[in-house]
């Protein structure tokens, strides 16, 4: 293989046509230089897909510290090996970047690891039975707590009554996060705690679902009358039972694969990951922190105070290495289509008198986004309807022109339904379209709630990958975790294929926004790095970048596509040190030491 990749060089980025290019420095084909550093860690007999458009592929890497020192073949990567380099044969598997996750909540993820689970939960009998044993199970909390429950699984209202958890558990509040995290079930002993009433108005943002004959609350919460009422008479989670989460959910991201998260601000009152830094700080200190982290401080209605712009900006000065960074501010402008609350342009098909509402004043909002642009802090906006996304880009356009700033890369978080106009805007604007790609299975919940709330003229612009990247935009995924899995091999094989398990729809959902494999491990490596400003640093396995590394069980470019979601990880470094190891892994275990 002609020439070795030394030190890396400069990068060049252009928004319409994505590419990061290293210049190659040192030694070209023909005239070598005995190497001066010799590896503390060499990868062998691998099948490196490096993510690199210079030299996608490599046999072996070699390592120096936490960063890569070499990538390129077998001969090439002998040079750098001495006496006490630790040699790792990776049995010709596949080895890629470390995989970023765009999008999670991850304090709220890791404790949902200690609650009730009712994912795949299609129905009511199901939820209750495991409600039940997680009850028996767990007679010592005070609080039942979960998440998980999905619409179709209450027919066709769509929506939970408190009369089926009533039946299980009459004497102790329960309290479940539908998958989405925008709506809630509780039982009675949960609403007369929080003192929820046929009186109770409904908050700024969020509604109590009532009887319409009796007024009295069913049990389903949406939106803001999660935070706004009920999750003040919920116990807020102690700093041990955070840690014992944290470390939980850190395991959960090694075995996957998964190096780097994107905090995309908290779901519940009272669980602030950013807040939470100091927890974060504690587990570096006692060498426990195996996953980096880029934090996102959640700002809510009505408006933004000189109190949270100055917390944002300390925390962006106070948290900026490779392991902890801050500096990023979150919005939420809309909810979500199953439930009518995301912002639509036009009324919702199957409710004419319906089109979601805006959670922000858009004049309040634009200015927020102006002031924080004009202070260097990026922008996440979730936006799923139309509307919301529009929003969004509007408000970006605006920052750039008043505040002539460039290459900020404000992102739209979801972007279920985008309008025709607005898709070349991402690409124009420089503005990441932030994707969690598993949102789009095209499941009951699909077919059954979201494309008839829709319609079928706006469902043909679901979650359009392919038409914002082909017209210039970068993609960034993430999974949204907990609302789905944070495992993002699922997440992969939707993006390629956009079918269920069982292959319907035949061709898949939106088959025309469907994009290939590489461009989906570029969206969840270099294109998220570039979203989090890290592209010099990480994102593709190159010399000078930080060495996080996955090696696979299976070659996803030697197999069916639809076999990639059961992907397993077989070793994760981070920093040139291996966090996660399976089983399954073959290396003695003398070399596989961190």
């Amino acid at each position: 293989m002609g020439k070795i990749l030394l030190q890396s060089g400069k990068s060049c980025i252009g928004w319409r046509h994505f590419a990061i290019s290293f210049a190659v420095l040192g030694v070209v084909a023909g005239a070598w230089a005995q190497p001066s550093t010799v590896a503390d860690t060499v990868v062998v007999n691998a099948r490196i897909y490096t993510v690199n458009v210079r030299r996608p592929w490599a046999e072996a890497l070699a390592i120096r510290g936490d960063k890569l020192l070499a990538v390129g073949s077998a001969k090439d990567i002998a040079a750098y090996r001495g006496a006490s380099t630790k040699v790792i044969d990776a049995g010709g598997k596949l080895v890629l970047p470390g995989f970023t996750d765009c999008h999670v909540h991850f304090l709220d993820g890791s404790l949902a690891l200690q609650r009730i689970d009712l994912a795949d939960a299609t129905t009511v009998a199901e939820i209750q039975r495991r409600v039940k044993e997680f009850a028996a199970s767990h007679p010592e909390q005070t609080w039942l707590l979960g998440r998980g429950w999905s619409y179709p699984a209450f027919g066709s209202s769509g929506l939970p009554d408190k009369k089926y958890l009533d039946e299980i558990v009459p004497d102790r509040p329960v309290y479940l996060e539908g998958f989405d995290g925008h709506t809630w079930w509780a039982n009675s002993k949960a609403l007369q705690l929080a003192g929820v009433t046929r009186e109770t108005p409904n908050p700024a943002g969020g509604t109590f679902v009532r009887n319409p004959n009796t007024g009295e609350p069913t049990g389903a919460v949406k939106e803001d009358a999660a935070d706004a009422v009920m999750q003040r008479a919920i116990p807020v989670p102690g700093r041990e039972e955070k840690l014992h989460a944290l470390r939980a959910g850190l395991k959960e991201a090694n075995r996957f694969g998964v190096v780097r998260v994107h905090v995309a601000g908290s779901v519940s009152a009272g669980i602030g990951d950013l807040q939470d830094v100091g927890l974060l700080e504690e587990l570096r200190r006692s060498g426990e922190l195996s996953v980096r982290f880029y934090l996102a401080y959640r700002l809510d209605p009505p408006a933004v105070s000189a109190e949270e712009l100055r917390q944002i900006t300390d925390a962006r000065e106070r948290y900026r290495d490779e392991w902890i960074s801050a500096g990023a501010a979150k919005f939420f402008l809309d909810g979500v289509i199953e439930t009518r609350t995301a912002a639509m342009l036009s009324p919702y098909a199957n409710e004419p008198s319906q089109s979601g509402q805006l959670l922000w004043d858009t004049a309040i909002y634009q200015a927020a986004v102006a002031e924080l642009d004009r202070r260097g802090v990026q922008v996440f906006s979730h936006a799923i309807g139309d509307r919301a996304i529009r929003q969004a880009l509007d408000s970006y356009e605006n920052a750039q022109k008043i505040n002539h700033t460039q290459d900020a890369r404000h992102r739209i978080e979801h972007i279920e339904c985008v309008s025709a106009a607005d898709i070349p805007r991402f690409g124009k604007l420089g503005v990441i379209a932030s994707f969690q790609p598993l949102h789009a299975y095209p499941d009951d919940d699909i077919s059954k709630v979201w494309s008839p709330n829709v319609g079928p003229e706006r469902a043909q612009r679901a979650w359009a990958w392919h038409s914002i990247e082909s017209q210039g935009g970068v993609l960034a995924f993430g999974s949204d975790w907990p609302i789905v899995t944070l495992s993002p091999w699922p997440g992969v094989r939707n993006a390629v294929l956009r079918q269920t398990t069982d292959g319907d729809p035949p061709g898949g959902f939106v088959p025309q926004e469907r994009i290939s494999l590489e461009d989906a491990i570029k969206a969840y490596t270099l294109s998220a790095a570039f979203a989090g400003h890290r592209e010099k640093t990480e994102g593709s396995i190159e010399p000078g970048k930080l060495a996080d590394l996955i090696v696979l069980g299976q070659d996803l470019f030697k197999i069916e596509p639809n076999q990639i979601a059961g992907t397993e990880v077989l070793l994760t470094m981070v920093g040139g040190k291996i966090v996660y190891q399976a089983t399954a892994w073959p290396a003695p275990p003398a070399e596989m030491k961190p």
